[in-house]
């Protein structure tokens, strides 16, 4: 395996709510154009004690999701422990043990240096693993 392309999207602290949804969304539509992905696979929010903080992620990814949808793309989500556990068999692994085990257990090339980058780089590693068992399991119940 190995990462074709990753990015993060900041945006300014003092910017309105509804801007800097807009931004995400642009964002997240314009890498869609550029790279023309075929499924899109999000890490599910868990909700912490710090609702204020938990809403503003919710609506990101809210706006990620709509962006997936207006251009007809799959989307997957897997819980935080589903992901630690695909990449390195432990549910409370930290972020450097995620990149760690991307970088040597899974031999995965260009795993980026940035955090967030190389979290979304495990929740895709989750999703191929993943998929092909909820394909399974969906076919199953058939």
């Amino acid at each position: 395996m190995r990462v074709l392309w990753s990015g993060t999207l900041r945006t300014p602290a003092g910017l309105a709510p509804e801007r800097r949804l807009a931004r995400i969304h642009e964002g997240v539509a314009t890498a869609i154009r550029e790279h023309r992905p075929e499924v899109m696979a999000l890490e599910r929010l868990m909700w912490g004690r710090n609702t204020e903080s938990a809403m503003a992620v919710a609506q990101a990814s809210g706006v990620i999701m709509l962006a997936a949808g207006g251009a007809g793309i799959a989307l997957a989500e897997y819980a935080p422990l589903e992901v630690k556990m695909a990449v390195t068999g432990v549910g409370n692994a930290s972020k450097e043990d995620v990149r760690r085990s991307l970088s040597r257990l899974l031999r995965m090339e260009g795993v980026p240096d940035e955090p967030d980058a190389a979290d979304a780089a495990a929740v895709a590693v989750c999703h191929i693993q993943q998929s092909r068992l909820r394909a399974l399991v969906k076919g199953a119940a058939r």
